[in-house]
């Protein structure tokens, strides 16, 4: 790449900039290094200043100092020299945010404003001038300017992030005491109809029970048939003139395992680092987290979010704390205990170039690094195989709103903003995301690039796990089914049905597994409770039913496991009627927090079964070379 730069320069490289020269006479970088970063800055549509910070390293204080020489302004650090809060009010915190800039002080007959992006400032000057009359610039940088922020505007940028989604699309007015309420007087009628009319109550939510089935069992065979093969690579694909910033988040609470083998796995990255921009977002309780980074080193392009303390706590009510900071045209999400392939942000870069304007949204596919620590994690690898590698990819060709994986999603970030981010109050807000995505007219695609997680291979943590995600599901759907009329038409006939068998189908399936299970007490010499007013032929049927969804779990599991290499798995596919009876219990637990404490986060604990070549003693953490801080 250098070479080739030398080989054909840009023209405008041939009269090095001000701020190129500046930082050469000031001894920052040498002749070369500003070169080269004046070319990287061409080619790559980008000002120079974001190249030597991100690419190179420069300090921000080094190039913001160069640049208020170049055009002779005033440099102010907001942080020791405190801003008036009344013109930070009066013209935003989040659009200061998204656009760099902090009303400082009135000063006379003007209003010094600082910018961390003076090349662009120009291009607010009018909007400036609106709200405050005539401005100054002046210079700081971006570290400081968000510090100051997140320090001044604390209270308002956490209500924000709590309350960004609309109120009638987000869970937060969800009442856990009429919740409560609705439930004791059900279970009160569920146990009077036990009582009087056992047979029927149990005859009609068995036959609710085996009609999900069935549908459930039908969508996973078309899912196979359609998803045998990969869908078509799209015809005169292009790559992206220009690669886009790519900001990705990357939430983390309590983790102290999972640390320095996340930083490598980040650092192991192919992406260009002055367009990768890598947000660790942590919270401002968590002294876990916060100390093992403080004693770490961060590698260049990555930076820490501090999420300050509010009236809740859960992934995506950080998660839009940390998207006002973000810098990139495209935001990720990684989880902690992620692994994402090398090359994994060149694909989300060509895959938006090629797809057209109403896809918004990219969902890779999850795996499994420790699928051979035990029997959980085998079973766990191939439920996540079938679902990522058989079950979207039927969805999404059957045209179906996909619900979304809560990692490895990439976003336009006008698209997520207009969107109204993530409903913080939600613990699956990714299902909940993929329904808003499609309620607002907006497409998702799924892409061929891998992320391998961590999969938990202790039971009661995956109850906990499984339990939170099918709360989750459930308040969704509610939320959702608040207006069916107004959901019909926002997704369509197809779409509606889709949401109701992927949602209140999934929830019934576990809900109601022990009314299905019943149906061995005959074979086991048992009586049943239907055996009375049902034909033998009946639970022939049944049986028939039960066993081609055996079959059909089998073939779909068959498929994944040769799409994802890891045909050894197969055979534990077998015990699956052994792994499944755990998301009952998860379901019954999901149900009772939904009922007391629906916006409760069950904590999964990372790095408990690390692969065994991480199991390699670490080196000492270094000492810090900056404190982690907010924004």
């Amino acid at each position: 790449m250098q070479q080739q730069t030398r080989q054909s320069p840009d023209p405008s490289t041939k009269t090095r900039s001000f701020l190129c020269q500046e930082l050469v006479y000031r001894g920052h970088v040498t002749a070369d290094m500003a070169d080269r970063a004046q070319t990287t800055a061409f080619q790559r549509g980008m000002a120079v200043a974001d190249v030597f910070n991100r690419g190179l390293g420069v300090s921000q204080y080094a190039v913001a100092q160069a640049q208020a020489s170049e055009r002779g302004a005033q440099y102010i650090n907001p942080v020791t020299d405190a801003p008036d809060p009344t013109l930070i009010a009066r013209f935003g915190a989040e659009k200061c945010l998204q656009m760099g800039v902090l009303p400082w002080r009135s000063i006379g007959s003007e209003t010094v404003v600082l910018t961390a992006r003076p090349e662009t400032f120009h291009q607010d000057q009018a909007l400036l001038h609106s709200h405050f009359g005539r401005v100054r610039m002046a210079i700081t940088t971006e570290e400081h300017l968000n510090r100051a922020l997140s320090q001044l505007c604390e209270e308002t940028l956490v209500a924000r992030a709590e309350t960004k989604t609309i109120d009638r699309e987000s869970c937060r007015n969800w009442a856990p005491r009429r919740a409560l309420a609705v439930g004791v007087v059900f279970s009160i009628c569920a146990l009077v109809c036990a009582v009087f009319t056992p047979v029927l109550l149990v005859a009609l939510l068995t036959a609710w029970a085996v009609i999900t089935l069935f549908l459930t069992t039908a969508l996973k065979l078309v899912a196979a048939v359609i998803g045998w093969r990969e869908a078509p690579a799209p015809a005169n694909s292009v790559i992206p003139a220009r690669l886009p910033t790519i900001t990705m988040l990357v939430p983390l609470y309590n983790e102290t395992a999972i640390a320095e083998h996340l930083l490598a796995r980040l650092s192991a990255l192919d992406y260009p680092r002055e367009l990768l921009d890598i947000c660790l977002v942590l919270e401002a309780d968590d002294q876990t987290t916060r100390a093992t980074l403080g004693r770490t080193t961060l590698p260049r392009g990555i930076r820490a979010i501090t999420v300050p303390t509010g009236r809740i706590k859960t992934k995506p009510r950080a998660l839009n704390y940390a998207l006002d900071f973000a810098r990139g045209d495209i935001i990720g999400v990684w989880d902690a205990e992620d692994a994402p392939a090398p090359d994994q942000l060149h694909k989300v870069a060509n895959a938006f170039a090629n797809a057209p304007p109403d896809v918004v949204c990219l969902q890779g596919k999850l795996d499994y690094y420790n699928a051979s620590a035990n029997w959980l994690t085998r079973c766990f690898t191939i439920e996540y195989a079938s679902w990522f590698r058989v079950i979207l990819p039927g969805l999404q060709r059957l045209g179906l709103a996909l619900p979304l994986g809560g990692t490895t999603l990439f976003f336009k970030c006008d698209a997520l903003h207009a969107l109204g981010g993530w409903d913080a109050h939600n613990v699956t807000e990714d299902a909940d995301l993929g329904i808003r995505l499609a309620r607002h007219g907006y497409r998702t695609r799924l892409i061929d690039t891998v992320t391998e997680e961590e999969a938990n291979g202790r039971a009661w943590p995956w109850v906990k796990q499984r339990s939170r995600w099918l709360k989750g599901y459930a308040i969704t759907y509610l939320v959702h089914m608040r207006d069916p009329l107004r959901l019909w038409r926002d997704l369509g006939a197809w779409r509606f049905f889709g949401v109701q068998l992927l949602f209140l189908g999934t929830l019934s399936q576990f809900v109601l597994a022990p009314l299905l299970w019943s149906f061995w007490l005959p074979a086991l010499g048992f009586g049943h409770p239907l055996s009375s007013v049902l034909p033998s032929w009946v639970f022939w049927t049944l049986a028939g039913l039960f066993f081609s969804s055996e079959v059909i779990g089998w073939l779909v599991a068959y498929i994944a496991l040769h799409k994802a290499e890891k045909r050894w798995l197969f055979k534990w596919a077998f015990s699956l009627t052994l792994y499944f009876p755990l998301g009952a219990l998860a379901a019954y637990k999901g149900i009772f927090e939904l009922l007391t404490k629906p916006f409760y986060w069950d904590k999964t604990t990372h790095g408990v079964l690390l692969p065994s070549s991480w199991q390699t003693p670490t080196p000492p953490l270094q000492p810090p070379l900056h404190p982690v801080s907010g924004g």
